[in-house]
């Protein structure tokens, strides 16, 4: 006991337990500093031009990618408007991160399964889930595939190994390593994906999922989204590290950070880190340098505690923006095309926004019992029953059908 309180004091005081002096972080050698060792990765200059030579994204991709960015930021515009007019009752989205939720999607195989934090419907959306469909996960209706058991912005797609969001902070990533672990006991040809934010490293299950990733080297792809707030709290309240990356050493793996704003790092450094799961070296955490442009979600008001300057610099970085200016450099798009998408994405939003509005406003009574167990139990089958007892007898849905 007495060495252990000696050894807190020294640390405190600036020695360490052999009462020598610390060196401060600032005076560190440069070469050892963070910043150095996981340097900010890009493939897209500002101006949108590229050493190609470093992207290996196939050049039929990057139209429909762009598009779908688009897509992405229209349908989060739409949506809050829609939550403002009181037709929905929550929204969640993505604005200025969507090259790191489609630069990492893009960069994993059809069969890897996505984990998802809840930003990521743009990568749901590109796994095949209908616009429609997800536009009724919002409105709760018959046509949810959920069924009404989720809230809004939890969506889930079997069919594109779209896994179901979950709302606690990080359990999304030890549910990751151990689809990870079944693969590799099964021999499976599958490497999963996880996103979360940078807050998500601060909770015990960051900590569990990495550590049992990195001892058994777990194929599975870690991607922080450093989006610069936790909620309300910047990053530099959130951790001391200077890098999230550098965490990666901790656990003993592989560490890296790129601009989230650039579509082609983040497929590149994604593409690398699912090659290397897949032959056998291990999880890769990465780092997505990138900026939440708008308020946590619906629930919240960004003016409140971060200051609009702040955000103004990011703008001019915008990942929709940047993609467009390389597009145009490679004369894959001009200013007409570029209107000509523009229009095509507000009128799928609208169709897909009628399609679902058109469906009976709530999923059938019978579905609060479906998915809770493979097969129900007797009791569920019992509080059915009465369920329905109780619903034929109101007089109340009697009125509602026009029977009474």
């Amino acid at each position: 006991m007495r060495r252990e309180i000696h050894e807190s004091f020294v640390r405190r005081n600036g020695h360490d337990v052999h009462g020598e002096e610390l060196t401060p972080f600032s005076q560190r050698p440069a070469a050892h500093r963070p910043e150095k060792e996981f340097p900010l990765e890009r493939v897209l200059a500002d101006d949108g031009s590229a050493d190609l030579a470093r992207s290996h994204l196939p050049q039929e991709r990057l139209l429909p990618l762009y598009r779908l960015m688009v897509l992405n930021r229209a349908l989060d515009e739409r949506m809050i408007q829609l939550q403002r007019q009181g037709r929905i009752g929550f929204y969640i989205g993505s604005i200025g991160e969507e090259a790191t939720v489609l630069g990492a999607a893009e960069g994993m195989a059809p069969q890897d399964w996505i984990f998802p934090c809840y930003r990521e419907h743009g990568a749901a959306i590109l796994r095949g889930l209908p616009l429609a469909k997800f536009l009724c996960d919002l409105l709760g209706n018959a046509g949810d595939l959920m069924e009404g058991h989720q809230m809004p912005c939890h969506e889930a797609f079997r069919p594109g190994r779209f896994a179901s969001i979950s709302s606690p902070i990080a359990t999304q990533i030890p549910q990751a390593v151990g689809a990870g672990w079944a693969a590799r006991i099964k021999k499976d040809d599958m490497v999963p994906l996880v996103y979360f934010g940078e807050g998500a490293t601060s909770a015990n299950d960051f900590h569990t999922g990495l550590n049992f990733a990195g001892v058994r080297k777990v194929p599975v792809v870690f991607v922080c989204r450093n989006n610069g707030w936790a909620i309300s709290v910047p990053r530099e309240r959130q951790t001391a590290a200077v890098t999230f990356a550098e965490k990666a050493l901790a656990y003993g793996m592989k560490g890296e950070r790129v601009d989230g704003n650039d579509l082609l790092a983040v497929y590149e450094a994604t593409r690398l880190a699912r090659a290397r799961a897949a032959a056998g070296e291990g999880p890769t955490l990465i780092e997505c340098v990138t900026y939440r442009m708008e308020g946590h979600s619906t629930s919240d008001d960004p003016r409140v505690y971060r200051p609009a300057e702040l955000v103004d610099p990011w703008r001019k970085k915008d990942p929709i923006l940047r993609l467009k200016g390389h597009l145009v450099w490679r004369g894959l798009l001009s200013e007409s095309e570029d209107a000509a998408i523009r229009d095509a994405v507000a009128a799928e939003i609208q169709a897909a926004l009628r399609e679902a509005e058109a469906l009976p406003s709530k999923p059938p009574l019978e579905s609060l019992f479906d998915g809770v167990y493979a097969q129900p139990l007797w009791q569920q089958r019992e509080q059915l029953e009465e369920l329905r007892s109780a619903v034929a007898a109101d007089p109340r849905v009697a009125r509602l059908r026009g029977e009474g």
